[in-house]
């Protein structure tokens, strides 16, 4: 067991009782001081008479015990003035002291400007302010975009440099009087006061700052290369709190970076309103991912020469309990910014794995795996542990990997691609044509087949451009072997010109839109595709082998 004091169960106590102990020092030591002087004054004249009578000849002597108590009076005098120059040090010190606590208090003290506390003392008071003048304060939320790059690529000191030289570049562009604060990490925020009907002067204040940060800033040797998201509020739209003003910025700010960053935007209630929906979606998912509502609706994929179904393509519905069948396109980004993507990926994959089990061994299936996915490292080992628990083969599987997703990590992805391979796990590259490097990824991983985006096929009867492009990668597809898979075929004349010009599978609407398990089994029943008893294959799932 730790002692007391070190874990500070006794320490603030010693704390509470050491300006206790030094008052009765100091009064102690004031005592004897007095003390001490009025000794003087009783005995110092008697032996300063009898020494001068003992100079004139006149005196029998000082008497010792005199003489002893004159001089310990003496010592006790000059004690007493050194302790009295020791007190007034301490005093500076202290006082000094206390000057810095409050200005570390009041301050950031890597940059040297209002921390938040001090901040919302003085929106406060810029809002009286505005209040008593017929003003109205504008509030800016800052936020840098690409520090952390900053910051890994070049380390924290140049992060620290940089964070002083952009402190210095926006205070230098506000209007006299206004309030700047670093509130922590790259976010900053600005309030001044400004004239209600001319909303312009704050629209120039911020497309300065915003344009300022985009010019790259020479920080700790480094060239830094950053830009800003500026979100603005202002206190005369039922805002009268700096709370609330604050908040609203922030609303603002994120509204900027979420459209693109390196822009600014003034705060709108729909944004509170997209917000509080936000929220609740995230909030729905994380109690209806481990309830299963989020099951898989299944997309045909079809033979265009015999018109038979090859497999499905896996997509995430929530069918929630109150508001019904919920399109992925409102809860997808919301997974994905939330961090709960994998969860809801793997949540899918185990219910359509158990599904399609005991279906036609011809029968397939294909995921989409979205980037946020591919940046886990042990992806692979859980998609494989999901088919040794479900039984599944991994023949039968194919995974569908876009091409924006292989940017930021083209070592990891063919990490995650190989111990997918390694399985029997098939891969194929989705929405292709749409990337800016799509040689270089056919190149670079091990793909079993090409899936053309959607947007091409769609238009390729009316389009000429985008027919041709659909003719040069089916063309791209057999000289490198790849079977080819068409998206978004809306209907027969489509389906048509790519069996004329050699594309042999594809999907769309055109044979029927994604569709829950109920009525897959009834598909299947019909086609016979759907073995009596529903067998479950789970000879191949031994085939297995362990990712390493």
């Amino acid at each position: 067991m730790s002692h007391p004091t070190r874990n500070g169960s006794r320490a603030p106590a010693a704390r509470a009782a050491a300006p206790v102990r030094a008052a009765r020092r100091d009064l102690l030591t004031g005592g004897i001081t007095v003390a001490a002087i009025l000794i003087f004054a009783a005995t110092g004249s008697r032996a300063l008479t009898a020494f001068v009578a003992l100079l004139g000849g006149s005196g029998g002597g000082i008497d010792a015990m005199l003489a002893s108590a004159v001089l310990l009076n003496i010592a006790l005098m000059l004690f007493g003035w050194r302790r009295y120059r020791d007190l007034s040090v301490e005093v500076v010190e202290r006082a000094a002291a206390e000057d810095r606590a409050r200005t570390l208090a009041a301050n950031d003290p890597l940059t040297g400007l209002l921390n938040r506390r001090s901040l919302a003392e003085g929106v406060a008071s810029l809002l009286g302010r505005a209040e008593q003048r017929g003003k109205t304060v504008a509030m800016l939320m800052i936020d840098l975009d690409h520090f952390k790059t900053v910051n890994d690529l070049h380390g924290h000191a140049t992060g620290d440099a940089l964070l002083r030289a952009v402190a210095i570049a926006i205070e230098e562009l506000l209007p006299p009087n206004a309030q700047i604060a670093r509130l922590g990490g790259d976010e900053f925020a600005c309030a001044f006061l400004y004239d209600a009907v001319r909303p312009g002067t704050v629209d120039i204040v911020a497309e300065r700052i915003v344009a300022r940060l985009a010019i790259p800033f020479e920080a700790g040797g480094v060239r830094a290369h950053i830009t800003g998201s500026l979100g603005i509020a202002r206190s005369d739209q039922d805002c009268t709190t700096g709370e609330a003003l604050m908040r609203r910025a922030d609303i603002a700010m994120y509204a900027a970076k979420k459209a693109g960053r390196n822009r600014l935007d003034w705060f709108d209630p729909a944004m509170e309103r997209e917000l509080h929906a936000r929220n609740a979606i995230e909030a729905g998912l994380r109690a209806g991912i481990p309830k299963g509502e989020i099951v898989p609706y299944y997309e045909q994929q079809i033979d265009l020469v015999t018109g038979r179904i090859n497999g499905f393509e896996v997509l995430a519905r929530w069918e929630h309990p109150t508001r019904g069948l919920i399109p992925p396109d409102m809860f997808i980004p919301v997974a994905e910014d939330a961090g709960l993507i994998g969860d809801l990926s793997l949540s899918v994959m185990r219910q359509a794995f158990e599904e399609a089990r005991g279906w036609d061994q011809e029968l397939t299936l294909s995921v989409n795996i979205s980037p946020a996915q591919l940046k886990d490292p042990w992806l692979a080992q859980k998609i494989v542990k999901l088919l040794v628990e479900t039984g599944y083969p991994p023949q039968r599987l194919e995974i569908e990997i876009t091409e924006t997703s292989l940017f930021e990590n083209l070592g990891l992805a063919q990490s995650i691609v190989g111990s997918l391979k390694n399985q029997g796990i098939r891969l194929a590259l989705d929405d292709f044509g749409t990337g800016y490097s799509s040689l270089a990824h056919l190149r670079a991983l091990p793909f079993d087949r090409i899936k053309i985006d959607k947007s091409f096929v769609m238009s390729m009867v009316d389009n000429s451009e985008s027919a041709a492009i659909v003719n040069a990668i089916t063309k791209l597809g057999d000289s490198l072997g790849l079977p080819i898979t068409a998206e978004g075929i809306e209907d027969g004349a489509i389906a048509e010109r790519l069996k004329a010009i050699g594309c042999h599978k594809g999907q769309g609407y055109h044979y029927g839109h994604p569709i829950p398990i109920t009525q897959v089994r009834k598909l299947l029943a019909d086609r016979s595709l759907l073995p009596s008893g529903r067998a479950v294959a789970a000879e191949p799932a031994r085939t297995l082998r362990r990712t390493g």
